[in-house]
């Protein structure tokens, strides 16, 4: 059987992994409760409604299907949210995590994709972090994350729960084929706002804070092409079935860009100007985060090879005007 339990498989980056999964031979199972998903996004295999803390449900979809691995993007993950409603973190992230890994054990699936991420480090600014670095979650959503990954270790221990953790930053661009993309309702992320703003959905994007010590004065943050991201997380489902033992992977190009550098980037592929304001640092925001992916390159033999700001920008930017789904 080559069944893979998708979790979150209707949100942006779980559809791409689905399309990936297909790509490379296997058959993704969506399992998303549609909170932040859209089920016209799965397109590549079958769909099953449902809820990480519904246990009953979770243990009739790994007898129905008896996947050989699960991929979990499932997660809430606004970090402003996570500061005001930390039980609602906790509770859907790290008892919803912990009641999958109970159901996964019980049916004897044992190989576990973790998508984690760069948030457990918490503020370490201009630093390029690598998985070895120390992890201090600054808010919710972090803390959230470095508890599941505690929990697998724990697992790995008592059943012999093998898994790959990735840790990352920012993701962006969408499938070149138009088939997925980036909707979220609300939108939060740079590069889609941005394109609202071009588009004129929305009148203009906010610059927080342009007095940072960078050559352009924004903060710099590192982003990683959905593709190439999702491209990992198969690449560590195989390192899985080939028998290896668990790993942490971080995924980052270990140097970033700034906002001024995407907003004058978009310019170039849009041909349009971008209205921005600018306004106070937010409290809270670091002036450069980035990750390394050394040990993904050398290990798993991953190529990032679309996550550069012009090729991330060129595929969010066709999706923005192609695709959509119905809110």
């Amino acid at each position: 059987m080559n069944n893979i339990l998708v979790t979150g498989g209707a949100g942006y980056i779980g559809s791409h992994a689905c399309k990936a999964l297909k790509a490379a031979g296997f058959i993704p199972v969506t399992y998303d409760n549609l909170i932040t998903g859209w089920q016209e996004s799965v397109k590549f295999g079958p769909f099953e409604r449902g809820d990480l803390l519904d246990r009953a449900r979770l243990d009739q979809v790994f007898a129905q299907y008896q996947p050989v691995a699960v991929m979990h993007f499932a997660a809430l993950s606004q970090v402003p949210e996570s500061m005001a409603e930390p039980g609602k973190y906790w509770r859907n992230n790290v008892m919803g995590s912990l009641t999958l890994i109970e159901a996964a054990v019980a049916a004897g699936c044992l190989n576990f994709v973790f998508s984690s991420t760069c948030a457990t480090y918490g503020d370490q600014d201009n630093v390029v972090l690598d998985e070895n670095s120390a992890q201090f979650p600054i808010n919710a959503y972090g803390a959230s994350k470095r508890a599941i990954e505690e929990i697998l270790r724990d697992f790995e221990t008592s059943n012999d729960l093998r898994h790959v953790i990735f840790r990352y930053f920012n993701v962006a661009g969408a499938d070149p084929g138009g088939e997925v993309g980036e909707f979220h309702q609300p939108e939060t992320h740079l590069v889609p706002l941005m394109l609202d703003a071009i588009d004129g959905k929305r009148d203009a994007l906010t610059i927080f804070g342009t007095d940072y010590d960078t050559p352009d004065g924004t903060c710099i943050r590192d982003y990683v092409h959905v593709c190439d991201l999702v491209d990992a997380h198969v690449l560590g489902l195989k390192w899985l079935k080939d028998g290896k033992g668990s790993r942490v992977f971080n995924l980052g190009t270990g140097s970033g860009f700034s906002v001024r550098e995407v907003i004058d980037h978009s310019r170039e592929v849009t041909n349009r100007a971008v209205p921005y304001n600018e306004g106070p640092r937010r409290a809270g925001d670091c002036v450069k985060l980035v990750s390394g992916s050394q040990r993904a390159i050398d290990e798993l033999g991953w190529k990032p090879e679309r996550s550069t700001l012009r090729q991330m920008i060129t595929d969010a930017w066709r999706w923005h005007q192609t695709g959509h789904y119905d809110a």
